[in-house]
């Protein structure tokens, strides 16, 4: 957020931010969304995580709906934190000073950020930036450049914990359409967990443990045979859960 943005009746912590790493998957890809900022008359050249300084008078979880909010429009979505990011020199690139020193009052101000992971269905969201983003765009996580401040190292850390994360409850599905069939479910953990799966396995742990239900309902429109559709199965996720089960591990 620029300062000329910030409502008059609140004021920023120069020492915190958040900062969101959204996931979504498309075409059978894990992707990332990045911000582009307005240059603000610097050479500015390296893609951002959508982040910001928080307000004094909002919680961390606020913080973060409200900057993936005005920086992407996006809200309403699964979000989690991450974990802090603290090292003295992250905000000291030549580069990111130059940029901080248009949009912030106290530009070398020691600032932490509280890293947030969200994860969306692509299809139901059109990223719309404003504020110091001037555009905001899917980038597949295999081809994510270098990113400005330490957002390289906070995108790792969340591609990391979406691994780990997805072992052990099917927080997945957050980043399906509400029918989707087996294959693009497949497709979804070999993208998240970066690695081929055996596709007769997975189908078999998937439904012995009755997570996913069959719809009466096919594709339609494609050019080989259609397959069913499924659909997440909250409740049987929500005994599993209260059961203490947490192996949904491939």
């Amino acid at each position: 957020m620029s300062m000329m943005s910030i409502p008059h009746d609140h004021k920023l912590n120069p020492r915190v931010s958040c900062d969101c790493v959204v996931f979504g998957f498309d075409d059978n890809t894990l992707k990332v969304l990045l911000i582009e900022r307005e240059n603000n008359g610097t050479s500015i050249s390296k893609p951002a995580l959508p982040g910001d300084l928080i307000f004094e008078d909002e919680s961390l979880d606020e913080a973060a709906q409200r900057v993936l909010k005005e920086l992407t429009g996006l809200g309403e979505i699964f979000l989690e934190q991450l974990g802090a990011f603290g090292d003295p020199n992250r905000l000291k690139k030549e580069e990111d000073q130059a940029w901080l020193k248009k949009v912030r009052q106290s530009p070398e101000e020691r600032v932490i950020t509280i890293a947030y992971f969200a994860l969306v269905n692509i299809s139901n969201y059109s990223p719309q930036p404003s504020s110091f983003a001037k555009s905001a765009s899917w980038v597949s996580i295999d081809k994510v450049p270098e990113l400005a401040f330490d957002h390289s190292q906070i995108f790792l850390a969340a591609v990391k914990q979406l691994q780990t994360k997805i072992k052990i409850k099917p927080i997945g599905f957050n980043l399906l359409p509400q029918k989707f069939t087996l294959f693009q479910l497949h497709k979804l953990y070999e993208a998240i967990l970066g690695k081929e799966l055996d596709k007769r396995n997975f189908r078999r742990k998937i439904l012995k443990l009755h997570l996913v239900e069959p719809l009466n309902e096919k594709q339609t429109g494609v050019s080989h045979k259609p397959s069913r559709f499924f659909t997440f199965n909250t409740e049987k996720y929500q005994q599993l859960a209260e059961e203490g089960y947490d192996n949904f591990g491939f």
